[in-house]
């Protein structure tokens, strides 16, 4: 009974943390989306949460490192997003579609936030670290996939890696300026799919194009 009485407290103590933290992280996420981050302000925030200014030191060493969470919350949605692709070895024409049919859905729901992440790794190092990595997350596992295809004799593209570069850079910028800001259409939407999926499978799967005369 005297551990159960000493380790409930603890529970509980940790499960408010977590429900202060996430309350932060959500009020960023919203604010975000109407506002660029060098806008934000920690008084600004902390004033759309029920919550003291003091409690986001307890969390967050300023609004960098809140960036930081967010950023690695995102990315296992993006991660999940991508995945059937990413890591699959079937019908890449099937996987790529639906794969970013997800993606241009997440887009189109955290396109704001997304944007003002990426702004904000324009002139913040930290931001830019972490943000960099993520989209190299990206690149390396779609050169995988690249390399995995080639051996199975549906694609001969050379230099994987650069190919991965360019695709998953292009892909990120395309997204994030048609769902940067609120508006953005169904018909956005679906224009951007298409032109992207276009891109994509042209670029790894067309047959390579006749020499030259």
């Amino acid at each position: 009974m005297v551990g159960s009485v000493q380790v409930e407290p603890s529970r509980r103590r940790r499960r408010r943390r977590q429900d202060s933290e996430q309350e932060i992280l959500e009020a960023a996420g919203r604010l975000l989306r109407e506002r660029p981050f060098r806008e934000l302000t920690v008084d600004d925030l902390m004033a759309a949460t029920s919550q003291s200014r003091t409690a986001f030191y307890r969390h967050f060493t300023d609004r960098q490192d809140l960036l930081v969470h967010l950023i690695g919350d995102l990315n296992e949605e993006l991660w999940d997003m991508s995945a059937g692709w990413l890591r699959g070895s079937g019908d890449p024409l099937v996987e790529g579609r639906r794969s970013l049919e997800r993606l241009a859905d997440l887009y189109a729901v955290h396109g704001p936030l997304l944007r003002a992440i990426a702004e904000a790794a324009s002139h913040d190092a930290d931001v830019e670290a972490v943000y960099r990595g993520l989209v190299q997350g990206f690149v390396d596992a779609t050169a995988a996939r690249i390399r995995r295809d080639a051996a199975a004799g549906r694609t001969s593209l050379a230099h994987p890696d650069h190919v991965a570069a360019a695709l998953v850079w292009m892909t990120e910028r395309h997204l994030a300026a048609t769902f940067g800001q609120v508006g953005a259409t169904d018909a956005d939407r679906a224009a951007a799919l298409e032109t992207l999926f276009t891109i994509w499978m042209r670029t790894l799967y067309a047959p390579d194009p006749a020499p030259e005369s």
